[in-house]
């Protein structure tokens, strides 16, 4: 049984599932659900049970996951969490985020230490209880009114039926004024008949009734307007009231979603489910930004220089920050993605996508391949006076290309690309260097930073002190730092406690920038952080 408290007895849980096939948007439901509860003025705090069996998704390729979201306490989670913190804006923790890996390592761990007294080790109740456990981990240590659950992956995944299973017994355990179960769900289009089927919904819910779990909420997404009879039938077939089955149509921003959600009462549905006072959403500032989103604004196209181009996930981050920067000056950002692999030759199509940008990003990543053409970029910016913003890799990408290019280092390189290079401009932080493990082990979290006088970046945060968000293992060679700066590099941000370059600009150039940090986990619809807003402005002067 769950342990009986007086916080806990206040505490309402919020579970969203989904249903028919993945990608159907659960994080941005359940951040929607969130972003409105938190406008009616309660506490929420949302966290993400995966399904999967890594500890974390910090060793998974951004094809296979898309982005890895990291807290300020170093956590390496699932992208939804960047969504939760973009919508509801709260600064999450571990608490937040569940796995499958995570959970059977720590009941082994338990079973290793003999804690189960013998006992046959099982999905139920061992595993179950667990992942219970961590729920209520989180209700503790965020202390907030509602704490809502996303459940990664879809009803009928093997690998889900333990979540599914703990969530059921958290409602026999809680009660129905204690939990609530919201069910997202596709509409299919069939061309051929010209008409939305309701049928994979209904056996969708037939599945999680045969779990034990009954739906309060449905979601119904569609591509499509969805009209009342589809409603009516979902709530025959499915044992809700009609007005629990809330059309989810796709929408040209995400930004829009809250408010759509609440056209439809679901604030209010919610609050008289967990027997919540009532108090009504203020929207305002979401009807401002759903209002600006529509405006007519002028095009800033960007280029964006990775190697997972292919997949928007990669970078959703990247993404979201410089369209809220974008749009706080009136503008909206074009993002052109450009495939670095591919720009070693001067005549490729993919340089003109550079040309015609009037700003170039290089986004976060690992490993050699691709590198060459960030650095190439990276010298076209210098050069043609193009603003360039580096985050992570692409500030160590800005300092490479300058000890070759300014200092004539030909050689100048990263230990991570070329261990053996004569003059590693970028190395190992030196407590990394003796590190075997892969998972969890890089320089994670928030850690201060110190901007210096007249610097761009201590402009344009308005402060001496700022502190943000890292992943890497690699970093400025301390040893350069005297000859990139008297060649006009400068060290714009540091490390006060380990002295490690945290910011660095081209002395000269109207914004060519680097920061080994992530300022897009920091970004916000509402606030859009102040590095992408400097780009952003740079570019638009060009």
């Amino acid at each position: 049984m769950l342990q009986s408290s007086r916080f806990l007895m206040k505490t309402k849980f919020i579970f969203v599932t989904g249903g028919v096939c993945s990608s159907l948007g659960k994080g941005i439901a359940a951040s929607s659900i969130g972003a409105l509860l938190k406008s009616a003025g309660f506490s929420v705090f949302p966290m993400k049970l995966d399904p999967y069996l890594n500890v974390d998704p910090g060793t998974m390729s951004p094809f296979q996951h898309g982005e890895v979201f990291v807290t300020d306490d170093g956590a390496e989670t699932d992208l939804d969490l960047g969504h939760y913190e973009r919508f509801i804006d709260t600064a999450l923790t571990k608490e937040a985020t569940v796995t499958t890996g995570q959970i059977y390592t720590e009941v082994l761990e338990r079973e290793r230490r003999g804690d189960y007294l013998g006992g046959t080790i099982q999905i139920v109740p061992h595993i179950t209880r667990a992942i219970r456990e961590r729920i209520v981990l989180a209700a503790k240590v965020s202390r907030a009114d509602i704490v809502l659950v996303e459940i990664g992956g879809t009803v009928g995944d093997i690998e889900g039926e333990p979540f599914l299973e703990a969530i059921r017994h958290m409602r026999y355990q809680l009660g129905s004024s204690q939990t609530l179960f919201v069910h997202l769900t596709l509409l299919p289009y069939l061309a051929a008949s010209g008409e939305l089927k309701t049928k994979p919904t209904q056996a969708s819910v037939r599945e999680l009734r045969r779990i034990g779990i009954a739906p309060d909420l449905i979601l119904a997404r569609s591509d499509l307007p969805i009209e009342a009879k589809h409603l009516k039938k979902i709530a025959l077939f499915c044992d809700v009231s009609e007005e629990c089955v809330i059309p989810a149509p796709t929408v040209d921003s995400i930004y829009h979603i809250p408010a759509n959600y609440e056209k439809f009462g679901i604030t209010k549905l919610i609050e008289k489910q967990l027997n919540l006072p009532f108090k009504k959403p203020k929207l305002q500032k979401w009807e401002q930004l759903s209002a600006a989103c529509h405006r007519k604004k002028n095009k800033l196209r960007i280029a964006c220089v990775g190697k997972y181009t292919d997949l928007d996930d990669a970078y959703i981050s990247v993404n979201e920050a410089l369209k809220a920067a974008a749009l706080d000056i009136n503008h909206e950002v074009e993002i052109v993605w450009v495939n670095s692999e591919k720009l070693t030759k001067k005549d490729s199509p993919e340089w003109q996508k550079v040309r015609s940008a009037a700003g170039i990003l290089v986004p976060g990543g690992f490993g050699e391949r691709g590198i060459e053409g960030k650095i190439l970029v990276a010298e076209f910016a210098r050069k043609k006076k193009i603003p360039y913003f580096g985050l992570c890799l692409g500030m160590q990408i800005l300092v490479i290309e300058f000890a070759r290019n300014v200092l004539k280092l030909a050689d100048a390189n990263s230990e991570e690309f070329n261990p053996k290079s004569k003059n590693p401009v970028i190395n190992f932080i030196p407590n990394q260097r003796k590190l075997r493990k892969k998972g969890g082990t890089m320089r994670l979290g928030a850690y201060r930073c110190e901007l210096q006088p007249g610097s761009i970046s201590r402009k344009l945060y308005g402060k001496k002190f700022i502190s943000e968000r890292h992943r890497h293992r690699y970093e400025v060679n301390n040893g350069y730092r005297d000859v990139l700066e008297t060649a006009g590099l400068r060290i714009a941000g540091n490390n006060p406690e380990g002295n490690l370059v945290e910011i660095s600009e081209v002395k000269g150039h109207p914004f060519m920038l680097g920061c080994q940090f992530h300022p897009e986990f920091l970004s916000r619809p509402f606030r859009p952080h102040p590095l992408f807003l400097g780009f952003i402005k740079a570019a638009a002067k060009k």
